[in-house]
């Protein structure tokens, strides 16, 4: 097993309603592609002051877990996952940082 965790920054604030249901479509995406075994999301917890350092500060946090990296990269293809995708970005724009990684826990 492996993990895909990937760290979601949208370039402006979005209203809790927005983010919910961007957060609700990736999940659903990725879940219909039929390979992730699972999906959650969390939404970031800001500090203060955090909007003063110049790094990748999250909106959200999207965890994948897949059977192996051979899983992963065809889940990349999956036209379920590229829709989502594309729909968002020409709706809000955002960045995404990942990585694959083996179970933390």
């Amino acid at each position: 097993m492996i993990t895909h965790t990937m760290i979601v920054s949208f370039d402006q604030p979005l209203p809790d309603s927005e983010l919910d249901q961007y957060l609700g479509d990736i999940k659903q995406a990725m879940l219909a592609t039929g390979y992730a075994e699972s999906v959650e999301t969390r939404r970031h917890l800001p500090i203060p002051g955090e909007d003063a350092i110049p790094a990748l500060i999250a909106t959200a946090i999207v965890q994948v877990t897949l059977a192996d990296l051979d899983t992963l990269a065809k889940s990349f293809t999956a036209p379920e996952l590229h829709e989502v995708i594309e729909r968002w970005q020409a709706r809000r724009s955002y960045r995404v940082a990942w990585a694959n990684h083996e179970s933390l826990a």
